[in-house]
């Protein structure tokens, strides 16, 4: 592997916070960036859906010369600060070493890219990159009810501050947090918390509001919140800030009403099983989900697809990115996960799967299209073809609820 390359000269005239973890990058990437924007604009937001001088999308090469395009354009138009998402396949590859951040953000660690990294530990020690590199006076925002959290801190250099936040659905706390949650509640209008007191910030107003639908979001939302008060950002416009800003496209994207379809990202076992509970808590009749899993990757996360689809009502399994494998025997291990259900159709067909879950959809059931969100293409037998769940789920006009059929 090629040693990355030593910063430009310029980097540190910009603050970057870098964000890692296994799900909720893209989502707590936007909150922070919002919410740096509070102090200066233009802000630099790199993303897995593009480059983004504040919500402009720059046209720059995905790759690391691009991301160095964006973030010199952001400092030639007189910005200040640049929030980054990063992966681990990024962070294995140096990318920590190649550009210093200020704040780096631990979302949590669960299954996936088991094909990159090998072990769990060899996938956490790639995102521990970022907070090894992190300066004395930089902070490191981590998620204190997620276990992997905890051995970040042993990472830490001296000098670097720590913020904690959680909520409890994730899991015991193995600290003292600074930002939590008393309670959460949502609609289809959106998501509510009231916050617990906080010693380390006591002006913290005590209600969070978000558009966004599901408790990871206000997860998200937290840890952008931690991110931002270290960067000094007030906390009465941070929330402010928060109750305005809408999920990435993709996201638990509410496409249809009556029957409610959701097309949400959700391609991990514990991102999915999330996203099943979230539409859950909303449905008040039945709940269906499509889904499948990518070809070419991270076999082992199929069977555990399988398992967290069963509180499902309804089951179309169906092909994802099946790239240069058999979408039936990707299907096939999907399906071993999911083992006997009272309603499981297989339809290989990713569009007919989703025409198909609508129209058996009644008025008040939820349809949940998970794994490819804001993805415009399917990748198949190593073609990339034009495909996007949003679109199919919109066309879909003449599949009435059968409620409202005659």
């Amino acid at each position: 592997m090629r040693a990355p390359p030593a910063p430009p000269e310029w980097a540190s005239s910009l603050f970057s916070v870098g964000v890692t973890g296994t799900n909720g990058k893209t989502s707590t990437t936007g909150f922070v960036a919002a919410l740096l924007g509070l102090l200066a604009r233009p802000v630099a937001r790199v993303t897995t859906l593009g480059c983004f001088l504040d919500e402009e999308r720059l046209d720059v090469p995905a790759h690391y010369e691009g991301f160095l395009q964006t973030l010199e354009r952001c400092r030639s138009a007189g910005g200040r600060y640049a929030a980054l998402e990063l992966t681990s396949e990024a962070l294995a590859l140096g990318f920590a070493r190649a550009w210093p951040c200020r704040i780096g953000v631990f979302t949590n660690l669960s299954h996936d890219h088991s094909d990159a990294h090998g072990t769990v530990e060899q996938y956490l020690a790639a995102k521990a990159q970022l907070f090894m590199a992190l300066p004395a006076g930089g902070t490191a925002v981590l998620n204190a009810r997620d276990e992997a959290a905890r051995l970040l801190c042993d990472v830490l250099a001296p000098g670097v501050d720590v913020i904690r936040y959680g909520v409890a659905s994730r899991g015991a706390a193995w600290a003292h947090l600074d930002l939590s949650t008393e309670a959460i509640e949502l609609d289809w209008s959106g998501t509510r918390a009231t916050l617990a007191p906080s010693t380390r910030f006591p002006a913290l107003p005590r209600q969070l509001r978000l558009p966004a639908i599901g408790e990871i979001f206000i997860e998200n939302a937290l840890a952008a919140l931690g991110a931002a008060l270290a960067a000094s950002v007030p906390a009465e416009q941070a929330l402010a800030r928060l109750a305005e800003l809408r999920p990435p496209p993709g996201r638990f994207q509410v496409v249809r009403r009556r029957p409610y379809v959701v097309v949400d990202y959700a391609h991990t076992p514990d991102a999915l099983a999330r996203t099943l509970a979230t539409a859950r808590a909303l449905c008040r009749g039945e709940l269906s989900v499509v889904f499948g899993a990518g070809g070419d990757r991270d076999r082992a996360k199929r069977p555990l697809l399988g398992a967290a689809a069963r509180v499902a009502d309804r089951i179309v399994l169906t092909s994802d990115n099946p790239r240069r494998e058999d979408p039936l025997a990707i299907m096939a291990a999907v399906e071993a996960g999911i083992g006997p259900h009272a309603d499981l159709v297989r339809e290989v067909d990713r569009a007919a799967a989703i025409r198909l879950a609508i129209g058996r959809a009644k008025a008040d059931d939820v349809v949940l299209i998970a794994g490819k969100g804001h993805e415009q293409e399917q990748v198949f037998a190593g073609a990339r073809l034009p495909f996007s769940d949003v679109a199919i789920a919109l066309e879909s006009d003449t599949l009435a609820p059968r409620s409202a059929r005659k």
